[in-house]
């Protein structure tokens, strides 16, 4: 009987411990690193190579007039400003493609490399480009060096676009967990 009463006693002290704990349990942090870089993409068109940061890999399908299936790999130069011949303090390699018949958007995944005074190490980023959304949210998803096992959210905004051949996001880059 004297346990039956301690249950009776002690289970809802403890619903009521997990409860209360539930309710507090996300609060919204500061990142442990912001940063804010210029990605600089400049697709060859077939008389640039030696400007030239990115080609195309395969040609867009006759699936719609929206580069539907085309895939675009990248070595392009990341700045501080948005000044296309600034240093690079970091390269950003990887790939996108374009995924939707109906409208302009890409799938992004690629490495920062950094090798700077300031950072040493890579980011990985990956996400859906929904091209007509004024910002978008990439997803950082690890790291080496100075970001080691890093996670956070890039969030994307197009700069400036010159038709098909040169385009400049603003990269802004929140590291909420940092080793």
């Amino acid at each position: 009987m004297r346990d039956l009463v301690m249950i009776f006693f002690i289970s809802p002290l403890f619903i009521s411990l997990s409860v209360s704990s539930a309710k507090n349990s996300f609060k919204p942090k500061e990142p442990c690193k912001h940063i804010v870089l210029y990605y600089h993409d400049i697709l060859f068109n077939g008389t640039d190579a030696a400007n030239a940061t990115s080609a195309a890999a395969t040609n867009a399908t006759k699936l719609g007039n929206f580069n539907f299936g085309m895939l675009v790999v990248f070595d392009d130069p990341m700045t501080k400003d948005n000044h296309l011949l600034s240093r690079p303090v970091a390269r950003a390699q990887g790939f996108y493609f374009y995924d939707m018949k109906s409208t302009y958007t890409a799938w992004f995944a690629y490495t920062l490399i950094f090798n700077s005074t300031e950072y040493k190490g890579t980011l990985n980023i990956m996400g859906a480009d929904l091209m007509m959304m004024e910002t978008r949210d990439f997803s950082v998803v690890g790291g080496t060096g100075d970001f080691f096992m890093a996670r956070g959210i890039a969030t994307i905004h197009t700069d400036t676009f010159q038709g098909d051949y040169y385009f400049r996001l603003k990269m802004d880059i929140k590291l909420y967990e940092c080793y």
